[in-house]
């Protein structure tokens, strides 16, 4: 179980000042939040083991094709650049 003194350093470490009472509630609240952490550490651990799933699965994803031909866009992208220099956008060097 957390202490109270650990909630107040946890409170001065995200600089809020907190009423007795509030500390009390932030005790249980801390607690009940570590308790949760704990729990899914277990099952993590657990989850080495790869089972096989039940579900169908496909790929989602296109084919790596080239859907258009290479270039063909690069002349009206440059041209609305405010500075180029021949078929690249011309830009302030940046150290």
């Amino acid at each position: 179980m957390i202490t109270a003194e650990e909630i107040e350093k946890l409170a001065t470490l995200a600089r809020l000042s907190l009423s007795p009472e509030e500390k009390e509630r932030m005790r249980g609240e801390v607690d009940s939040i570590l308790e949760y952490v704990a729990t899914i550490q277990k099952v993590s651990a657990g989850a080495g083991k790869r089972t096989p799933s039940i579900v169908a699965q496909r790929n989602v994803m296109r084919e790596d094709t080239n859907p258009h031909e290479s270039g063909i866009h690069t002349e009206a992208l440059v041209s609305s650049a405010p500075k180029r220099e021949g078929d690249y956008i011309k830009v302030k060097k940046i150290l």
